[in-house]
């Protein structure tokens, strides 16, 4: 069974210590139950897989009504998250850490939580959502911020036009900031 333990750093953010079963036909990972988060319904599930080249970084994104469970299914990204709710104990707070290879785990990402990754390998993530897409709770941040103090460990990497133009921290728009 996985074992989940709530991040040290932000609140409400899972980490999810993967158990894996290998022999000679290869290995397999049990990577979600919805059971391990019970103040989740998942009644309405969307599954994702987003496949980046090396130094591509995506985000930082955020949503009002979705929560991320994330997964890399191959190579190595260095995720960076960034605590955006103001009622939370870890309220502007920063976090990194490193998600497949060696670091088999899954990641939790509760409502309110800025999150991105950069790929250090040519990587696949899955992840799933509580809520069908819905563009207008598809809100960003700029993730080169010197405000966050997120060191994403890349000088110059690959990023999207649409991800280039997030706003930084202090110019979020009042009506944009999560709430309880």
């Amino acid at each position: 069974m996985a074992i989940i333990e709530m991040s040290g750093t932000i609140a409400d953010l899972y980490i999810v210590q993967l158990r894996s079963f290998s022999d000679s036909r290869g290995r397999f990972t049990e990577t979600f139950r919805k059971e391990w988060f019970p103040q989740r319904s998942w009644e309405t599930i969307q599954t994702n897989r987003s496949d980046s080249q090396a130094n591509v970084l995506r985000g930082l994104h955020y949503h009002h009504k979705q929560v991320d469970y994330w997964y890399v299914v191959n190579g190595l990204i260095r995720v960076g998250l960034y605590d955006l709710r103001p009622w939370s104990p870890t309220f502007r707070t920063a976090h990194t850490l490193l998600m497949g290879r060696e670091q088999d785990i899954g990641l939790y990402i509760p409502s309110g939580v800025a999150h991105g990754f950069v790929a250090l390998t040519p990587a696949t993530l899955t992840y799933i959502v509580d809520n069908y897409y819905d563009g207008a709770d598809e809100l960003g941040i700029a993730w080169n911020d010197p405000e966050l103090g997120l060191d994403w460990g890349v000088v110059e990497p690959i990023v999207s036009p649409r991800d280039a133009s997030n706003p930084l921290l202090a110019d979020i728009l009042p009506g944009d900031w999560p709430q309880p």
